[in-house]
């Protein structure tokens, strides 16, 4: 009885045309709509090479430390080309600046650096940032120098070089204290395509409320039927949840086959983790619904209704809107969030994504089973008390 109620309450669920729309249909229209949306911002905003002028004074062809940098830093065979440099006098700077051939021009000047620019922007951001580092890394060259000195070592050329090197070495290694432990394919893009996952995982609270429903003596007559039959009535229960998860299921997987084989959209390296976890927010989703189907005295229209209203909410704090919500909301209510469970869903996968330990992923897997299980236990404590007069 198990399996042909499992089969015959799959059947009914995909029989039903507004459950496929919002089961499958709608988180690829979703999805389609943040590709074409979101596609070209990071390419609009990719940092080009930038072209600078340098004064090419008596101060700057006697100062090996800002030559070396910004010649490195304009290798075109390098891979890494911030600048597209002209070395010219300060004249010729000038003439270029006004008629926006370059960002800007640097100088030295009786050793202190110099940056002059026409406006505010990206790429003038960028020259002053640059030229700052220089600044703070021959200052730390020439500290270490003093000090060496005063302790006997002469002051050779070999002796500034090998200085360089080392402070240059310290400055790029994780010894000093700078460590990037971010995902290689790192886009801020990527938080709207996890809300989108988590909205499909609520979703599935639909599919619960009407497997539910249809087990019910009061919403449907097939739940007349099993209220009143020998069969027992949590076997059928469980019987339709578990058709309805399953369906739940293959609408997630059919919006990760869309977004990583027609959007392209990047993952990273933890797929199967990716998969685990959309698998216990399936369950959660799954949850909401049944725990609405039983506690809410209601049709199938409001408590429709009720489930994508709180499966909406829940992504709005999360982040899919902006951000910026997610932020504000951890920082002033964030009880709110340890409770929502799409924000479990994008923590747990924010973490997969920008971090190199799994705790915090876990512990968000874990809340989200520990809501699951939470929903269903008050569920299954308000059947117990249902009652009716007459079916």
């Amino acid at each position: 009885m198990f399996w042909h109620n499992f089969k015959y309450t799959a059947k009914t669920l995909l029989g039903d045309k507004m459950l496929i729309f919002w089961t499958f249909a709608f988180p690829v229209i979703l999805g389609a709509f943040f590709y074409m949306a979101f596609s070209d911002i990071e390419d609009s905003e990719k940092l080009h090479v930038i072209d600078i002028a340098v004064v090419e004074n008596t101060g700057f062809r006697e100062s090996e430390m800002w030559k070396e940098s910004l010649e490195a830093l304009s290798d075109e065979a390098s891979g890494e080309q911030v600048f597209c440099t002209k070395y010219v006098s300060e004249e010729e700077a000038k003439r270029l600046l006004s008629e926006k051939e370059i960002a800007g021009y640097f100088m030295l000047a009786d050793g202190e650096p110099q940056v002059t620019v026409a406006s505010d922007g990206i790429n003038e951001t960028v020259l002053k940032y640059v030229v700052e580092e220089i600044y703070q890394t021959e200052e730390i060259v020439r500290n270490t120098a003093e000090r060496r000195i005063q302790q006997g070592e002469m002051p050779t050329a070999e002796f500034y070089e090998q200085l360089s090197k080392e402070v240059m070495n310290l400055v790029d290694s994780e010894n000093g204290g700078i460590r990037d432990i971010s995902g290689a394919n790192l886009s801020y893009t990527m938080i709207e395509f996890y809300t989108l996952i988590a909205m499909t995982c609520l979703y599935g609270g639909i599919l619960g409320m009407v497997a539910v429903n249809q087990n019910l003596a009061n919403m449907s007559s097939k739940g007349k039927r099993v209220s009143v039959s020998p069969v027992g009535k949590s076997r059928m229960i469980l019987s339709s949840v578990l058709a309805g998860y399953v369906i739940q299921m293959v609408g997630v997987a059919l919006l990760f086959a869309f977004t990583i084989f027609v959007l392209h959209v990047d993952y990273g390296n933890h797929l199967p983790l990716i998969v685990l976890l959309a698998l216990c927010g399936g369950l959660a989703g799954l949850s909401v619904g049944i725990a609405i189907a039983v506690l809410v005295k209601s049709g199938d229209n409001v408590k429709t209704g009720i489930v994508i209203s709180v499966t909406m909410a829940g992504c709005f704090l999360s982040g899919m809107m902006g951000i910026t919500m997610k932020y504000l909301v951890d920082k002033n209510i964030p009880l709110l969030n340890l409770l929502n469970p799409a924000n479990m869903i994008t923590d747990g996968l924010y973490a997969l994504y920008y971090y190199d330990t799994f705790d915090r992923y876990w512990q968000n897997a874990a809340s989200l089973l520990v809501f699951a299980f939470s929903m269903i236990l008050f569920s299954v404590l308000g059947l117990r008390r249902q009652k009716y007069d007459s079916i």
